[in-house]
């Protein structure tokens, strides 16, 4: 056990430690998480690095690689919410996102939809309780992908935490949440 002094003790009066991870731990794998095919054909994709994932207290802490081109829905998550862009550029709705930007997004509040830099985008994200989200405009996600020629994708696998429900599918329809299939060939709402 390392150097614990000064540290508070948690309900079973052993003291907290440090956790630390790097990007090239064997058990931190990269998740494709959200795909897009793009108009020549192929695919942009966000992928992560689950850093620090905890049911108690619940947040996330995560590494992102978004691929040149790739468009995220709008949307808001269950906790507030820290972006911070590490290399190459986004844009969130008409809000232009270069290496240095740090967006903070309040518990409720949404942003995007979201385009990746002809470079792609790295991100650290930090979702300080439920990590999960929801869509809340299905016509600016559209609108986006088919200015840009792209279409969406059916959710890849992730590995999510037994103790999570995958929410990718969540929108928020007239002040009501509903599921929206990710095929391309399903019809939106």
């Amino acid at each position: 056990m390392g150097d614990t002094s000064g540290s508070e003790p948690t309900g079973d009066g052993v003291a907290p430690e440090a956790a630390f991870r790097h990007l090239d731990d064997p058990d931190v794998p990269w998740q494709r998480v959200k795909s897009i095919r793009n108009a020549d054909g192929s695919t942009s994709s966000v992928w992560e690095k689950w850093l620090a994932f905890s049911p108690d207290p619940l947040y996330l802490s995560l590494y992102a690689k978004w691929d040149p081109g790739m468009v995220i829905r709008r949307h808001g998550h269950y906790s507030p919410h820290v972006v911070f862009v590490i290399d190459g550029e986004m844009w969130c709705g008409d809000r232009h996102c270069p290496t240095g930007t740090h967006i903070e997004l309040p518990l409720g509040a949404a942003f995007g939809p979201f385009v990746a830099g002809s470079r792609g985008t790295v991100l650290l994200e930090v979702m300080m309780g439920d990590p999960r989200s929801w869509g809340d405009d299905l016509e600016s996600f559209q609108h986006t992908l088919d200015r840009l020629g792209a279409e969406r994708l059916p959710d890849p696998d992730i590995d999510m935490p037994t103790w999570l429900e995958d929410l990718r599918t969540r929108w928020i329809v007239d002040g009501e949440e509903t599921e929206v299939a990710s095929s391309p060939d399903a019809p939106l709402p």
